[in-house]
Protein backbone atom coordinates (compact mmCIF):
# COMPACT_ATOMS: atom_id res chain seq x y z
CA UNK A 1 0.00 0.00 0.00
CA UNK A 2 0.98 3.69 -0.52
CA UNK A 3 2.69 5.38 1.84
CA UNK A 4 0.35 8.22 2.72
CA UNK A 5 2.28 11.30 3.91
CA UNK A 6 1.96 15.07 3.50
CA UNK A 7 1.99 16.88 0.99
CA UNK A 8 0.71 14.56 -1.07
CA UNK A 9 -1.93 12.75 1.48
CA UNK A 10 -3.65 15.31 3.17
CA UNK A 11 -6.24 14.36 6.47
CA UNK A 12 -9.87 16.12 5.81
CA UNK A 13 -12.89 16.67 8.49
CA UNK A 14 -15.56 14.30 8.20
CA UNK A 15 -17.96 17.21 7.44
CA UNK A 16 -15.71 18.41 4.91
CA UNK A 17 -15.86 15.20 3.27
CA UNK A 18 -19.32 15.00 3.24
CA UNK A 19 -19.59 18.44 2.00
CA UNK A 20 -17.25 17.50 -1.53
CA UNK A 21 -18.38 14.20 -1.63
CA UNK A 22 -16.49 12.19 -0.38
CA UNK A 23 -18.44 10.54 2.58
CA UNK A 24 -22.61 10.41 2.39
CA UNK A 25 -24.34 11.77 5.02
CA UNK A 26 -26.13 14.82 6.19
CA UNK A 27 -25.90 17.43 9.00
CA UNK A 28 -28.17 17.90 11.86
CA UNK A 29 -30.68 20.82 11.37
CA UNK A 30 -29.37 20.36 7.83
CA UNK A 31 -26.55 22.94 9.14
CA UNK A 32 -24.08 23.62 5.97
CA UNK A 33 -20.17 23.82 6.24
CA UNK A 34 -18.60 26.90 4.81
CA UNK A 35 -14.58 25.97 5.26
CA UNK A 36 -12.99 22.78 4.05
CA UNK A 37 -10.51 21.55 7.01
CA UNK A 38 -7.28 20.04 5.91
CA UNK A 39 -4.93 18.77 8.74
CA UNK A 40 -1.09 17.10 7.66
CA UNK A 41 -0.24 13.30 8.18
CA UNK A 42 2.74 12.08 8.56
CA UNK A 43 3.72 8.49 9.61
CA UNK A 44 6.04 9.85 12.84
CA UNK A 45 2.99 11.80 14.02
CA UNK A 46 2.86 14.72 16.25
CA UNK A 47 5.85 15.59 18.09
CA UNK A 48 3.30 17.20 20.72
CA UNK A 49 1.77 15.61 24.32
CA UNK A 50 -1.58 17.77 24.39
CA UNK A 51 -3.27 16.64 27.18
CA UNK A 52 -6.67 17.14 25.51
CA UNK A 53 -5.71 16.50 22.15
CA UNK A 54 -6.49 12.94 20.42
CA UNK A 55 -3.54 13.47 18.00
CA UNK A 56 -1.01 13.57 21.13
CA UNK A 57 2.44 11.88 20.69
CA UNK A 58 1.91 9.37 23.75
CA UNK A 59 -1.95 8.29 22.49
CA UNK A 60 -1.31 4.50 21.40
CA UNK A 61 -3.00 4.22 18.64
CA UNK A 62 -1.59 4.72 15.24
CA UNK A 63 -1.46 8.70 13.95
CA UNK A 64 -3.77 7.51 11.00
CA UNK A 65 -6.28 5.86 13.20
CA UNK A 66 -6.30 8.31 15.73
CA UNK A 67 -9.55 10.47 15.69
CA UNK A 68 -9.27 14.24 16.07
CA UNK A 69 -12.37 16.35 17.70
CA UNK A 70 -13.82 12.90 18.85
CA UNK A 71 -14.46 12.40 14.99
CA UNK A 72 -12.63 10.30 12.87
CA UNK A 73 -10.49 12.45 9.70
CA UNK A 74 -9.89 10.03 6.37
CA UNK A 75 -7.13 10.65 4.42
CA UNK A 76 -7.05 11.66 0.65
CA UNK A 77 -4.51 12.40 -1.61
CA UNK A 78 -4.20 16.35 -2.12
CA UNK A 79 -5.03 15.86 -5.88
CA UNK A 80 -8.17 14.03 -5.32
CA UNK A 81 -9.36 16.74 -2.76
CA UNK A 82 -7.93 19.75 -4.96
CA UNK A 83 -10.37 17.93 -7.84
CA UNK A 84 -13.27 17.95 -5.28
CA UNK A 85 -12.85 21.11 -4.05
CA UNK A 86 -12.61 22.68 -7.89
CA UNK A 87 -15.51 20.60 -9.06
CA UNK A 88 -17.67 21.71 -5.43
CA UNK A 89 -16.21 25.42 -5.24
CA UNK A 90 -19.25 27.19 -4.80
CA UNK A 91 -20.29 25.17 -1.96
CA UNK A 92 -17.69 26.58 0.49
CA UNK A 93 -16.09 29.83 1.28
CA UNK A 94 -12.59 29.26 2.41
CA UNK A 95 -9.87 26.52 3.40
CA UNK A 96 -8.00 25.66 6.42
CA UNK A 97 -4.85 24.10 6.64
CA UNK A 98 -3.64 22.57 9.57
CA UNK A 99 -0.35 22.07 10.61
CA UNK A 100 1.54 19.30 13.26
CA UNK A 101 4.33 19.98 15.19
CA UNK A 102 6.43 17.78 12.87
CA UNK A 103 9.84 19.25 11.52
CA UNK A 104 8.32 18.69 7.80
CA UNK A 105 5.22 20.63 8.13
CA UNK A 106 5.91 24.50 7.27
CA UNK A 107 7.68 23.35 3.71
CA UNK A 108 4.68 20.64 2.88
CA UNK A 109 1.91 23.80 3.97
CA UNK A 110 3.53 25.84 1.23
CA UNK A 111 3.93 23.46 -1.35
CA UNK A 112 -0.03 22.63 -0.25
CA UNK A 113 -0.91 26.70 -0.78
CA UNK A 114 1.06 26.69 -3.95
CA UNK A 115 -0.94 23.63 -5.21
CA UNK A 116 -4.51 24.59 -4.51
CA UNK A 117 -3.80 28.41 -5.67
CA UNK A 118 -2.89 26.98 -9.62
CA UNK A 119 -6.54 25.57 -9.21
CA UNK A 120 -8.75 27.81 -6.69
CA UNK A 121 -9.27 31.83 -5.93
CA UNK A 122 -10.86 30.46 -2.40
CA UNK A 123 -9.21 32.38 0.44
CA UNK A 124 -6.93 30.14 2.47
CA UNK A 125 -5.60 30.08 6.32
CA UNK A 126 -3.40 28.07 7.68
CA UNK A 127 -3.28 26.96 11.65
CA UNK A 128 0.23 27.50 12.80
CA UNK A 129 2.06 25.51 15.15
CA UNK A 130 4.27 28.41 16.54
CA UNK A 131 6.81 26.11 17.96
CA UNK A 132 7.91 24.96 14.65
CA UNK A 133 7.03 28.29 12.80
CA UNK A 134 9.64 31.16 11.68
CA UNK A 135 9.07 34.57 10.50
CA UNK A 136 10.26 33.77 7.35
CA UNK A 137 7.88 30.63 7.14
CA UNK A 138 5.33 33.50 7.75
CA UNK A 139 6.23 35.39 5.01
CA UNK A 140 6.13 32.95 2.12
CA UNK A 141 2.60 31.67 3.36
CA UNK A 142 1.48 34.85 2.44
CA UNK A 143 3.63 35.70 -0.88
CA UNK A 144 1.95 31.96 -1.82
CA UNK A 145 -1.87 32.68 -1.18
CA UNK A 146 -2.80 32.60 2.99
CA UNK A 147 -4.60 35.47 4.12
CA UNK A 148 -5.29 34.47 7.49
CA UNK A 149 -3.89 32.82 10.38
CA UNK A 150 -4.49 31.17 13.53
CA UNK A 151 -2.88 30.27 16.29
CA UNK A 152 -4.40 27.53 18.79
CA UNK A 153 -2.92 28.65 21.90
CA UNK A 154 -6.04 26.65 24.02
CA UNK A 155 -5.41 27.81 27.16
CA UNK A 156 -6.38 31.03 28.95
CA UNK A 157 -3.64 30.99 31.30
CA UNK A 158 -0.11 30.24 31.25
CA UNK A 159 0.15 28.08 34.47
CA UNK A 160 -3.20 25.73 32.56
CA UNK A 161 -0.81 26.14 29.07
CA UNK A 162 1.95 24.60 30.82
CA UNK A 163 -0.08 22.07 32.27
CA UNK A 164 -1.33 20.61 29.76
CA UNK A 165 0.39 21.48 26.81
CA UNK A 166 4.03 21.88 27.99
CA UNK A 167 6.29 20.46 30.47
CA UNK A 168 3.09 19.21 32.08
CA UNK A 169 3.17 16.50 29.91
CA UNK A 170 6.77 16.19 28.46
CA UNK A 171 5.48 18.47 25.79
CA UNK A 172 7.52 21.03 23.40
CA UNK A 173 5.07 24.04 23.24
CA UNK A 174 6.04 27.42 25.34
CA UNK A 175 3.06 29.82 26.00
CA UNK A 176 5.73 32.90 25.45
CA UNK A 177 6.45 31.13 22.04
CA UNK A 178 3.09 31.04 20.86
CA UNK A 179 2.00 34.82 21.61
CA UNK A 180 5.18 35.89 19.83
CA UNK A 181 4.15 34.77 16.93
CA UNK A 182 0.91 35.78 17.09
CA UNK A 183 2.33 39.35 17.58
CA UNK A 184 4.34 38.46 14.54
CA UNK A 185 1.11 37.31 12.30
CA UNK A 186 -0.27 40.42 13.06
CA UNK A 187 2.68 42.57 12.14
CA UNK A 188 2.85 40.59 8.64
CA UNK A 189 -1.06 40.08 7.58
CA UNK A 190 -2.59 43.16 9.36
CA UNK A 191 -4.93 43.31 12.05
CA UNK A 192 -8.01 41.25 11.95
CA UNK A 193 -6.33 38.71 9.85
CA UNK A 194 -4.91 36.68 12.87
CA UNK A 195 -7.35 33.96 15.10
CA UNK A 196 -6.28 33.18 18.65
CA UNK A 197 -8.36 29.59 19.16
CA UNK A 198 -9.34 29.56 22.76
CA UNK A 199 -10.97 26.85 24.92
CA UNK A 200 -13.27 27.17 27.69
CA UNK A 201 -13.35 24.48 30.52
CA UNK A 202 -9.58 24.00 30.88
CA UNK A 203 -9.98 24.58 34.38
CA UNK A 204 -9.40 28.21 33.96
CA UNK A 205 -12.24 31.14 35.18
CA UNK A 206 -14.60 33.31 33.37
CA UNK A 207 -12.19 36.27 34.25
CA UNK A 208 -9.28 34.60 33.27
CA UNK A 209 -10.40 33.40 29.78
CA UNK A 210 -12.04 37.25 29.21
CA UNK A 211 -8.34 38.33 29.61
CA UNK A 212 -6.97 36.39 27.27
CA UNK A 213 -9.35 37.12 24.06
CA UNK A 214 -8.91 41.02 25.35
CA UNK A 215 -5.20 40.39 25.40
CA UNK A 216 -5.96 39.03 21.70
CA UNK A 217 -8.07 41.69 20.60
CA UNK A 218 -5.85 44.79 21.55
CA UNK A 219 -3.15 42.95 19.81
CA UNK A 220 -5.40 43.29 16.20
CA UNK A 221 -6.49 39.83 16.47
CA UNK A 222 -9.94 38.02 17.19
CA UNK A 223 -10.76 34.96 19.51
CA UNK A 224 -12.31 31.97 17.94
CA UNK A 225 -14.32 30.01 20.81
CA UNK A 226 -14.20 25.97 21.51
CA UNK A 227 -15.93 24.48 24.28
CA UNK A 228 -13.86 21.73 26.17
CA UNK A 229 -15.30 18.24 25.31
CA UNK A 230 -13.23 15.16 26.25
CA UNK A 231 -11.62 13.15 23.61
CA UNK A 232 -11.93 9.62 24.42
CA UNK A 233 -8.17 8.26 24.49
CA UNK A 234 -6.65 11.53 25.59
CA UNK A 235 -5.44 12.37 28.80
CA UNK A 236 -8.27 14.18 29.86
CA UNK A 237 -11.02 11.54 28.97
CA UNK A 238 -12.36 11.98 32.26
CA UNK A 239 -13.09 15.69 32.51
CA UNK A 240 -15.96 16.72 32.19
CA UNK A 241 -17.47 19.66 29.94
CA UNK A 242 -18.01 23.50 31.15
CA UNK A 243 -21.54 24.06 32.03
CA UNK A 244 -23.33 25.64 29.28
CA UNK A 245 -24.11 28.89 31.19
CA UNK A 246 -20.05 29.89 31.67
CA UNK A 247 -19.51 28.70 27.66
CA UNK A 248 -22.73 31.09 26.90
CA UNK A 249 -21.53 33.89 29.12
CA UNK A 250 -17.70 34.17 27.30
CA UNK A 251 -19.34 33.75 24.02
CA UNK A 252 -21.04 36.69 25.04
CA UNK A 253 -18.02 38.44 26.49
CA UNK A 254 -15.65 37.61 23.35
CA UNK A 255 -18.28 39.36 20.96
CA UNK A 256 -18.84 42.24 22.94
CA UNK A 257 -14.41 41.98 23.33
CA UNK A 258 -13.87 41.39 19.40
CA UNK A 259 -16.71 43.61 17.82
CA UNK A 260 -15.08 46.73 20.44
CA UNK A 261 -18.60 46.94 22.26
CA UNK A 262 -17.03 47.58 25.58
CA UNK A 263 -13.91 45.92 27.62
CA UNK A 264 -12.96 43.78 30.26
CA UNK A 265 -12.45 46.44 32.27
CA UNK A 266 -16.00 47.46 32.56
CA UNK A 267 -17.27 43.87 33.35
CA UNK A 268 -18.37 42.51 36.73
CA UNK A 269 -16.67 39.70 38.38
CA UNK A 270 -17.73 37.52 41.75
CA UNK A 271 -15.56 36.15 44.01
CA UNK A 272 -15.18 33.15 42.29
CA UNK A 273 -14.13 35.28 38.74
CA UNK A 274 -17.21 34.46 37.35
CA UNK A 275 -18.72 37.29 35.16
CA UNK A 276 -22.07 38.89 37.07
CA UNK A 277 -22.48 42.18 34.85
CA UNK A 278 -21.30 43.64 31.48
CA UNK A 279 -21.30 46.49 32.08
CA UNK A 280 -23.66 47.68 29.45
CA UNK A 281 -27.50 49.17 29.78
CA UNK A 282 -30.05 46.03 29.87
CA UNK A 283 -31.53 47.09 27.06
CA UNK A 284 -28.57 47.57 24.45
CA UNK A 285 -27.49 44.50 26.04
CA UNK A 286 -30.90 42.10 25.84
CA UNK A 287 -30.70 43.87 21.93
CA UNK A 288 -27.39 42.08 21.59
CA UNK A 289 -28.44 38.86 22.85
CA UNK A 290 -31.95 38.97 20.81
CA UNK A 291 -29.72 39.08 17.50
CA UNK A 292 -28.19 35.75 18.43
CA UNK A 293 -25.03 36.75 17.11
CA UNK A 294 -22.64 36.02 20.05
CA UNK A 295 -23.52 32.60 20.22
CA UNK A 296 -22.79 31.41 16.43
CA UNK A 297 -19.39 29.99 15.79
CA UNK A 298 -15.81 32.68 15.65
CA UNK A 299 -13.59 31.93 12.90
CA UNK A 300 -12.21 33.12 9.89
CA UNK A 301 -14.45 34.41 7.27
CA UNK A 302 -14.89 34.53 3.84
CA UNK A 303 -15.02 37.07 0.99
CA UNK A 304 -18.31 38.49 2.04
CA UNK A 305 -17.40 39.17 5.45
CA UNK A 306 -19.36 36.39 7.28
CA UNK A 307 -17.58 33.43 9.34
CA UNK A 308 -16.56 30.65 7.07
CA UNK A 309 -15.17 28.54 9.36
CA UNK A 310 -18.30 27.99 10.94
CA UNK A 311 -17.49 24.04 12.16
CA UNK A 312 -20.81 22.30 12.30
CA UNK A 313 -20.86 20.78 15.96
CA UNK A 314 -16.81 20.03 15.51
CA UNK A 315 -16.47 20.65 19.54
CA UNK A 316 -19.81 19.57 20.88
CA UNK A 317 -22.25 16.40 19.47
CA UNK A 318 -25.63 17.10 18.66
CA UNK A 319 -28.69 17.78 20.15
CA UNK A 320 -27.19 20.28 22.50
CA UNK A 321 -25.31 22.95 20.14
CA UNK A 322 -23.03 25.35 21.97
CA UNK A 323 -21.49 26.90 18.68
CA UNK A 324 -24.28 27.62 16.64
CA UNK A 325 -22.90 27.03 12.71
CA UNK A 326 -26.18 29.17 11.51
CA UNK A 327 -28.70 32.04 12.49
CA UNK A 328 -30.08 30.63 15.32
CA UNK A 329 -34.07 31.19 15.52
CA UNK A 330 -36.66 32.31 17.96
CA UNK A 331 -36.74 29.13 20.13
CA UNK A 332 -32.97 29.34 19.71
CA UNK A 333 -32.52 32.63 21.21
CA UNK A 334 -34.89 31.56 24.14
CA UNK A 335 -32.92 28.62 24.95
CA UNK A 336 -29.81 30.67 25.31
CA UNK A 337 -31.08 33.48 27.35
CA UNK A 338 -31.83 30.55 30.13
CA UNK A 339 -28.86 28.80 29.92
CA UNK A 340 -27.45 32.43 30.03
CA UNK A 341 -27.09 33.03 33.96
CA UNK A 342 -27.21 29.39 35.12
Amino acid sequence: MEHQESPEYLKMSMAAALTLGFKNGRFYRNARLYCINLLQIYSGGCAANCAYCGLSRERSDNFKEKSFIRVDWPTYSLEDIIEKMNVCKDMFKRICISMITNKRSPQDVLHIIKKIRVRLDTPISVLICPTIITEFDLVKFKESGADKIGVAIDAATQELFDKYRGKGVRGPHRWERYWDIYQKVIEIYGRGNAGVHLIVGLGETEKEMAEAIQRSSDMGGSAHLFSFYPEPGSQMEQQPPPPVGQYRRIQLARYLIDENITRINNFDFDSSGCIGDFGLPKNELEEIINSGLPFMTSGCEGKDGMVACNRPYGNFPPPEIRNYPFRLTSDDIELVKNQLWL
